[in-house]
C-alpha cells in the first residue's frame, strides 16, 4: 500500500548553516513514490518509523542534481526589455507551453547576462535533521488528486 509520510524538518547544508526548517509550523506530508520530495531524502525516510528521529544525509546527486555546466548561458543584454532592471541572484522564468525552466542572473555586464538554469541547491550535499510526525496508508482520492489531504487525510 503506498504510504502518506508526515515528517517535521530542519535542512542544514554542509557548513551548518539552516536552510530550512518547519519547526515552529506544519509538517510536511507526501505521497511515497510521487517524486514529492527529492529521492534521496524520500529513499531513507520509507525506511523510518512514526516517531523516528534521524540525521540523513543526501548527497547532491540525490538531491537537486549536480551541476550541469550546459545550464548556464550567456545572453546578450539587448535579449532583455531596455527597462529590465537586471541583478545578480534575480530569477526569472522561460516561457515553454505555459511552464518553464527558473534561471537565476549570475552576472550582468553592458553587453552580457550569464544565466543559470541550475537549482540554486544543485551540487550541494544537504543535512536533514528529522521526525515522523504521521505514517498512514494513502486514501484512493489523494492517489488519484495527487496530493495529500491533511494529517488525517479529511482536508483539502
Amino acid at each position: 500500500m503506498t504510504k502518506v509520510i508526515g515528517f517535521h524538518y530542519t535542512l542544514r547544508d554542509e557548513d551548518g548553516q539552516v536552510l530550512d526548517s518547519s519547526s515552529g509550523g506544519d509538517p510536511l506530508y507526501f505521497i511515497e513514490g510521487r517524486q514529492q520530495i527529492i529521492p534521496g531524502l524520500e529513499r531513507e525516510l520509507l525506511l523510518l518509523e512514526d516517531g523516528d528521529k534521524r540525521h540523513i544525509a543526501v548527497s547532491a546527486a540525490d538531491a537537486y542534481g549536480d551541476v550541469n555546466p550546459e545550464l548556464v548561458a550567456q545572453v546578450k543584454r539587448s535579449q532583455f526589455p531596455p527597462d529590465a532592471t537586471l541583478e545578480i541572484g534575480d530569477q526569472f522564468t522561460v516561457e515553454a507551453e505555459g511552464a518553464g525552466p527558473v534561471f537565476t542572473i549570475v552576472d550582468v555586464d553592458a553587453e552580457h547576462v550569464t544565466v543559470d538554469g541550475n537549482h540554486p541547491m544543485a551540487g550541494k550535499a544537504l543535512m536533514f535533521e528529522i521526525e515522523i510526525v504521521g505514517l498512514r496508508d494513502a486514501l484512493a482520492d489523494e492517489l488519484s488528486h495527487g496530493h495529500v489531504h491533511g494529517p488525517e487525510g479529511h482536508e483539502h
